[in-house]
């Protein structure tokens, strides 16, 4: 059944649905009234909802009944990539969506090959946040995750003094059989709190740059014995985040 984020709230019983999604509905999906469909409020409320009426405004969806329960995470993930190359973020992002990350934040790491073109940043982060927004609808989200654009080092400093937790996934103590800072910051970590995890590019991170997060409260942390590519690291913390909080207990 499809799914739709809504920018409005429900009012008298209907969702009101415009623009892409409508779109979506009436000339992709061919749906006419009668047909149902899942809309989820901003505040995160998802209902089964009967379409009432299409107009060439809108679709007009009837709550028939609202769904309970969360397929959130329980705690709040910000992957934080090095700008890798080609379509590897895209990657990144759609399959951290379905894994349940909250935020994903490209990094303009010193040994990112790709760098950041300021004239195209407009599209780049719109087409970032509509993968984001497709994936979350696929993957029954109840949130469709923030994607920001490309900050500095400097920058993600900042930002990082926000979050309960912060890592760097550092291959250099996976080499060095580390395998305890990421089961203990899980353990550690309650419902609700919040952990940023800096993942480099193709090249690693630079020397300076770890010396930096890890003065800045980073803690480094290896993700088992093999050493796995920038797509596939997120995509490991993600998983052990969700064995942790969804399946252990």
């Amino acid at each position: 059944m499809q799914r739709y984020f809504t920018k409005n709230a429900v009012k008298d019983k209907y969702f009101h649905i415009t623009g892409e999604d409508r779109h979506h509905i009436v000339k992709v999906m061919r749906m006419k009234e009668g047909d149902k469909i899942i809309c989820v409020d901003p505040s995160q409320n998802s209902a089964l909802c009967s379409i009432a009426e299409i107009t060439d405004e809108h679709v007009a969806a009837e709550v028939v009944q609202w769904i309970e329960g969360s397929s959130e995470l329980p705690a709040d993930i910000t992957i934080v990539s090095g700008l890798p190359k080609g379509d590897k973020l895209e990657w990144i992002i759609q399959k951290g969506t379905e894994l349940g990350a909250r935020r994903f934040i490209p990094f303009t790491s010193a040994r990112s090959v790709v760098k950041w073109d300021a004239k195209k940043s407009v599209k780049k982060a719109e087409r970032w946040q509509k993968i984001a927004k497709e994936a979350a609808e696929q993957s029954h989200r109840s949130i469709v995750p923030e994607v920001l654009a490309p900050l500095d080092l400097k920058s993600l400093l900042k930002i990082s003094a926000d979050y309960s937790y912060k890592l760097i996934a550092f291959e250099e103590e996976a080499k060095q059989g580390e395998d305890s800072v990421l089961y203990k910051t899980l353990s550690s970590m309650n419902k609700g709190e919040s952990l940023l995890v800096v993942f480099g590019p193709e090249g690693g991170l630079a020397d300076n740059e770890v010396s930096l997060l890890l003065e800045a409260g980073f803690l480094a942390c290896g993700l088992g014995p093999r050493i796995l590519r920038t797509e596939t690291a997120p995509l490991y913390l993600l998983s052990a985040v969700s064995y942790h909080f969804e399946l252990m207990g």
